[in-house]
């Protein structure tokens, strides 16, 4: 329900990622009574409340798509500024409750999916083999294995041979319905360290998936998981331990 629905912006609406700011890695998130609670060692946290409060509309980007969202207030623009280490003011955004975003690649997925401010699906699969793979790679050139948080998914899946989720149509439960509707591309995000905010100097592990798994048709853009949307279920809970019945393309 909440999940990133808010979004850090520059002064000019510009959306912010670690490929600006490799900090942000550090900022933690976690929900309790109060709301979602954004804090980083060193610099305190700050609560940001659940629900909408109003606020000043701000028009936003994310790649090319244009959000109507509502500025969140100076509070968090100065803590977010601080914790960051922004040498440019931050603003934090909520996306408009009325404003709907379509998926960037809806002919792929669904016309009536959106999504919030994700890159291009409200969901990402990845695969647990696809990572064993990748860190056997790396091991083998005495390059360091790197963790799962390193491609940031929503959902893991066990059971299947390496990059298999690429030929996948359809996970399935009793309760719901995900599609696998296209590859992430993968970005320069892959080479920092979730836990200490710097970029591996030699590019991995992004130049060894760029080689292990390229994008059909584009071998210099890496594929690591499957964005995917929810197609029947809304509403119903993904747990740990979950058996997912499999459908090919």
């Amino acid at each position: 329900m909440y999940d990133r629905l808010w979004m850090v912006v520059r002064s000019n609406g510009r959306f912010v990622t670690q490929r600006d700011l490799p900090q942000m890695a550090l900022v933690h998130t976690s929900l309790d009574e109060n709301g979602l609670v954004l804090s980083r060692p060193g610099f305190g946290s700050v609560t940001v409340p659940l629900q909408a409060r109003d606020g000043s509309l701000i028009e936003t980007m994310v790649w090319n798509d244009v959000c109507e969202t509502i500025d969140q207030g100076e509070k968090y623009s100065s803590w977010l500024t601080d914790a960051l280490e922004s040498d440019t003011p931050l603003r934090l955004v909520r996306m408009k409750p009325s404003f709907k975003r379509s998926l960037s690649k809806a002919a792929l997925m669904s016309d009536e999916s959106t999504t919030h401010f994700a890159d291009g699906a409200p969901i990402l699969v990845a695969n647990e083999a696809s990572l064993v793979k990748l860190n056997t790679e790396l091991e083998s050139k005495s390059l360091p294995a790197v963790p799962m948080n390193r491609f940031r998914p929503n959902i893991v899946v066990t059971g299947l041979q390496p990059f298999q989720e690429h030929a996948l149509d359809t996970l399935t439960t009793d309760n719901y319905q995900l599609k696998l509707c296209f590859p992430c591309v993968r970005c320069i995000v892959t080479t920092i360290n979730q836990d200490t905010a710097e970029k591996n100097p030699n590019g991995q592990p992004f130049k060894t998936l760029q080689r292990l798994n390229p994008a059909p048709g584009n071998k210099k853009a890496p594929i690591f998981g499957e964005n995917a949307i929810l197609t029947h279920g809304n509403n119903k809970r993904v747990a740990v331990g979950d058996y997912l019945n499999i459908i090919f393309k």
